[in-house]
């Protein structure tokens, strides 16, 4: 018998490097516009940009980026008003003195380097994507420290709705598929552009999302991808495994019943080696370290092209993203978050077995455990949270979908298209593919092993150092924040703001991220949360005031904080610009050949503003400190001004040598906004040594959110927060009362429209007014309450027993209709009603499907269905 082997082989990612340039920007200058880009979205049809508005899809590709060549390019502020904002922004962190040297420092900037570093930059921007994107990427890449519980934000899902499909490998299978969908609709360019208010946002960082690599080297990291990648790998029990999932064509060769196979066999298989066997190669650890020190393991590794190693290394680098199958079952919400970010950490018998060496962090991560609890881990350099919030909201809504489709082959899909049926293809159409799973045997020279055992002590050490609380505050949410007339998000920055000072009794840094992305390549800029209204209203609070005093503080430092992310989400912030001079500073120092101490640390360090921040808000971006990281949070390396003064005649200018720069580039609160009803959690570490990383999401009716720090008594302030969030609602409530306004009048998650009209109204009869008020809560904190009607006091009614456990023949010809309803009516009933359920929480997910677009249809074409032993329907065409 003769076997015949084919080799497949791997190419390494190439740089993304110059391809910021073929976006050829200047060829279009004309015509970029908000309005031209919105002009060429709208060109495609409804069922195009809305797909799961449609019943049956007739879309055409191209709408994912059809916008780009229209969109206008992030405009470069003002120096007058950067000066003065940054004046504004620093007044209520400083003392008089220290700001009144600011304030001097600033003066001389806008005389003497300022406007020259203003021209270079304008100049630099000609023919440039954006004036600030080539810097964003450089302050990423040339950070040097671990990116684990540094760079990298994690997103924890909410359980898959359907129960059966809450455990490891039904879950991740599940997951997986939907990721690939979301795959194919992105290279398809079936994807509809994300929108604000219906302007149709940049989708550049969708084409960097998959089969992309951070890849160290001895001068910086670098993004690679591959492009074509059709395969995806799996890590258990710090093992890895790969097998291909895609076609040439980008179209699904599995099913997910194939994948949960594939899943558990690798499963399986990596239990057959001792977890403390595997521990010991568990190569994933190295991508947690120093970046140089991992440059140099991965010359070791792919010294020799062609070799085990080297092969091995690309299969992983090419890899669409990594699947983390963990053994642990964290219980409670901050072991989860934990595990999301940087894993668990348990020693036995001096072996690392925790999931910390479970993972491979310069890649996507999808992670599941153990009990179906499931995450998503990403590499943050090219993608902001709000582009990955999209990714993991359209995966979430798409497995309730599938669920329906189930149900009812009617319901609506989240796709323009689908793949054809894996089960119904040719296998040989599949083209050169292999389905089966692979595992990759590295060759453990000593001189990895050793690394190994160095790196997860490193890892260990820096678990260890941090820790993570969270919050699930289920008294109210959105709904009663903005029926009491806040943003939402301004009052929650108010909240961090109040329980900081209320514990340490000062006001520190606080950054948020604010998306950019309805210009061309925009990211983020920076909200600068204090301002003297917050200020004022901190003390305010604090102080023995009355109640209407505190709510009118409050009230005006939420309008300011409304106003300042208005103005950043124009790109009329003051943070990216001034860190844009910066650079450009810096590069005018190299290219005079002066030695330049000051510009290393600028660049090597997401410095200034730089992006590795805090992740972005929940509406802004969404990633870890979303992709506007926290920027002006500390430095990665501690530093945050770009080192000592140059030499004399390069001095540092004024504004950049003052204490005010390193005052505002030193983040204490990093905060970021981000998240749907499809994530239960967000967040990521915190950006200096004594500050707090706190990710947000608010909910209709309640606010999670994940704080971490370096042991700064975490708990204490999230238990901080929450006091404060009850105090201020007392507060709203006595001031409402003193007004006379109802209390549950627009408020809350069990408010609805006609109610409110309700309350309005006068009583319409003696009839309509019998009986005792039932109210769901006040002023909509989603706690139950009672209310006495205005026309009678009433009593509860139980629901009477009105079925009968008799089964005799009193009922008559009812009988039959009851047999008839209880084998054939109700499981078709069910069916309906649970695809209906399916449909409205795929609904829930913000930007991905109305309310009003989701159409359940009967068949009504003359099929009869008949009820076969086994519960299933069986239809008969007459």
């Amino acid at each position: 018998m003769t076997f015949t082997t084919t080799v497949r082989t791997f190419s390494i990612p190439k740089p993304l490097g110059d391809r910021l340039a073929m976006q050829r920007p200047e060829a279009n200058e004309a015509r970029r516009s908000g309005a031209a880009a919105k002009d060429s979205t709208q060109s495609y049809s409804p069922e195009a940009r809305d797909p799961l508005a449609a019943h049956k899809i007739a879309s055409k590709p191209g709408i994912t980026f059809a916008a780009q060549d229209k969109l206008p390019k992030l405009p470069i502020p003002d120096l007058e008003s950067t000066c003065r904002k940054y004046l504004e922004a620093l007044k209520p962190l400083q003392s008089p003195r220290e700001h009144h040297d600011t304030a001097t420092a600033v003066n001389e900037f806008r005389r003497r380097d300022g406007p020259d570093l203003h021209e270079r930059l304008k100049k630099y921007a000609t023919g440039k994507s954006s004036y600030i994107e080539q810097f964003w990427y450089d302050s990423y890449l040339n950070f040097d420290n671990p990116v684990v519980l540094n760079l990298n934000p994690f997103f924890l899902l909410e359980d898959d709705p359907t129960p059966a499909r809450n455990n490891q490998v039904t879950r991740a299978a599940s997951l997986v598929v939907s990721a690939l969908s979301f795959v194919r609709a992105v290279r398809k360019e079936e994807l509809p552009p994300d929108t604000l208010r219906g302007q149709p946002l940049c989708m550049y960082q969708y084409s960097r999302l998959f089969g992309t690599a951070r890849i160290p080297t001895d001068s910086g990291c670098q993004i690679g991808q591959d492009p074509t990648a059709k395969h995806i790998v799996v890590l258990a029990h710090g093992q890895f495994y790969w097998f291909d999932v895609l076609d040439d064509n980008s179209d699904l060769i599995m099913t997910e019943k194939d994948v949960a196979l594939n899943l558990e066999v690798i499963v399986d298989d990596a239990q057959q080696t001792p977890i403390h066997e595997a521990a010991k190669g568990a190569l994933g650890v190295l991508s947690t370290e120093n970046r140089k020190i991992w440059s140099g393991l991965r010359d070791v590794l792919s010294k020799d092209e062609g070799s085990n190693n080297s092969d091995c290394l690309n299969i992983v680098d090419s890899a669409l993203f990594i699947l983390c199958l963990d053994y642990t079952e964290p219980k409670t919400g901050a072991d989860l978050c934990m595990n999301m970010l940087c894993g668990t950490s348990e020693v036995q018998r001096g072996v690392q077995i925790g999931t910390c060496t479970n993972r491979w962090y310069d890649k996507l991560q999808i992670i599941v455990c153990k009990n179906g609890s499931a995450g998503i881990n990403f590499e943050h350099t090219g993608v902001d949270g709000h582009t990955v919030l999209r990714f993991a909201s359209d995966v979430y809504t798409d497995t309730i979908l599938r669920f329906a489709r189930s149900i009812n082959g009617q319901a609506p899909s989240l796709w323009a298209s689908a793949s054809p049926d894996p089960s119904k293809r040719d296998p040989s159409s599949f083209g050169d593919v292999s389905t089966t799973p692979h595992k990759l045997e590295w060759d453990m020279v000593p001189e990895l092993t050793t690394a190994l055992r160095f790196a997860e002590t490193r890892l260990a050490d820096l678990i260890q150092q941090n820790e993570f609380q969270t919050l699930e505050f289920m008294h109210y949410g959105k709904n009663f924040m903005t029926s009491m007339g806040f943003s939402p998000d301004a009052f929650v920055q108010m909240a961090f703001q109040a329980a900081y000072y209320g514990l340490y009794g000062r006001t520190e840094c606080v950054y948020e991220p604010a998306m950019t992305k309805v210009y061309f390549h925009g990211r983020t800029e920076a909200i600068r949360p204090v301002t003297p209204e917050s200020v004022d209203f901190v003390k305010t609070f604090w102080a023995e005031n009355p109640p209407q005093q505190k709510v009118d503080a409050l009230k005006r430092a939420c309008e300011k904080h409304t106003a300042m992310t208005k103005e950043c989400a124009k790109a009329e912030g003051q943070d990216r610009h001034l860190y844009a001079l910066f650079c450009v500073w810096q590069r005018f120092i190299d290219e005079e050949g002066a030695e330049a101490a000051s510009s290393s640390n600028g660049l090597d360090s997401p410095g200034y503003s730089s992006p590795r921040s805090v992740p972005s808000s929940a509406h802004h971006s969404p990633h870890r400190p979303a992709a506007s990281s926290d920027d002006g949070a500390s430095s990665p390396n501690g530093s945050t001004r770009g080192g000592g003064s140059g030499p004399p005649n390069h001095a540092m200018p004024a504004l950049f040598a003052d204490s005010g720069w390193d005052r505002i580039n030193n983040t204490i609160l990093s905060t970021s906004n981000c998240g749907n009803p499809s994530l239960r959690q967000f967040g990521f570490g915190p950006t200096s040594g004594d500050g707090f990383g706190i990710g947000y999401i608010i909910k209709d009716g309640s606010v999670s959110i994940c704080a971490s720090s370096k042991h700064r008594q975490t708990r204490r302030y999230v238990e901080a927060i929450e006091s404060y969030f009850l105090e201020v609602r007392k507060l709203l409530r006595q001031t409402q009362r003193q007004r006379g306004v109802s209390a549950t009048a627009g408020a809350g998650k069990g408010t609805s429209r006609a109610r409110e009209a309700e309350e309005q109204r006068p009583w319409a009869g003696r009839t309509k007014s019998r009986g005792r008020v039932i109210v769901g809560g006040s002023a909509g904190d989603g706690k139950g309450g009672a209310g006495v009607g205005a026309a009678g006091q009433g009593t509860d009614t139980p629901m009477e027993d009105s079925i009968g456990a008799s089964d005799d023949d009193e009922l008559g010809g009812c009988k039959t209709a009851l047999l008839y309803f209880h084998f054939i009516g109700f499981p078709l009933f069910l069916g309906y009603w649970l695809t209906t359920m399916c449909l409205q929480m795929a609904s829930s997910m913000p930007g991905v499907c109305s309310r009003r677009s989701v159409r359940v249809k009967r068949r009504t074409s003359g099929r009869a269905r008949r009820w076969l032993p086994g519960g299933k329907w069986a239809r008969n065409y007459g």
